[in-house]
């Protein structure tokens, strides 16, 4: 991660907008954000862990990810007491349930030397944001969490060239989300340069005609957008099966 997004993180837990977990979870854990004191970072609405592109289920928390976490062996039970008369239990609301949420795309093909989103790319952000935001049978709409935003470039040109275009990229994807009403405290970005190339353009051969090169790589020249939050969960719980009646003898 860049220095400039550790920096905008810092500010962010200095001013309270990011929720760091207690100290006594301290830990060095290259699947989360941390601030500068080695917490990991909460999103301040949904309260989820944020996590890096580096996440794995292998490095899941239980403090952030108690169900991938393997649980310890229960206790012997203790020796049953006497029964005690249960007190009528009173009648009780259900209490919401809520479901994680985690949606991703890749905005590709961005003009060459150019940190700008093409209309294909901005059709494809407005589709994926309005999936977000509407509710389905299964789920209410989508209230964020973290959005992390990053850039990427192809392999042409120097290496400090296009880690400042990937940045600008992000940015331009960042913008976007602030104009479609999307809180920017919410947003993380970086760039990655030409450091992270989509698999199938190790085919672009350097030896082709610049512009049919330039036309190759198109693929890396793209956004990544990763958006973490919760919904609630509007699916209603299956009734348990009735138990069949016996048959009568005969």
């Amino acid at each position: 991660m860049t220095s400039a997004i550790r920096t905008a993180l810092i500010g962010l837990a200095a001013a309270g907008a990011l929720l760091p977990i207690p100290a006594s979870a301290q830990f060095k854990n290259q699947g989360y954000l941390v601030d500068t004191q080695g917490n990991v970072v909460r999103a301040p609405v949904a309260g989820v862990c944020v996590r890096t592109s580096d996440w794995t289920p292998a490095r899941a928390v239980v403090e952030c990810d108690p169900d991938l976490v393997p649980k310890p062996a229960p206790k012997p039970a203790a020796k049953p007491e006497a029964p005690k008369p249960k007190p009528k239990p009173e009648a009780k609301k259900a209490k919401p349930q809520f479901l994680n949420i985690e949606e991703k795309i890749e905005l590709q093909g961005m003009p060459f030397g150019k940190a700008e989103m093409t209309a294909d790319n901005k059709a494809e952000l407005d589709k994926f944001l309005d999936g977000l935001h509407k509710a389905t049978k299964a789920r209410s709409a989508v209230q964020f969490g973290a959005v992390i935003v990053t850039g990427h470039t192809d392999r042409i040109g120097s290496l400090k060239y296009n880690m400042k275009l990937s940045e600008q990229r992000a940015v331009v994807v960042k913008d976007y989300f602030v104009s479609k009403g999307v809180d920017q405290k919410l947003i993380f970005w970086e760039g990655k340069g030409p450091k992270q190339p989509i698999p199938v353009t190790k085919f672009c051969d350097n030896k082709m005609k610049r512009k049919q090169l330039i036309e190759c790589l198109a693929p890396n020249r793209r956004v990544t957008v990763e958006v973490v939050g919760r919904a609630q969960n509007l699916k209603p719980k299956p009734k348990p099966a009735a138990k069949p009646k016996p048959k009568a003898k005969p």
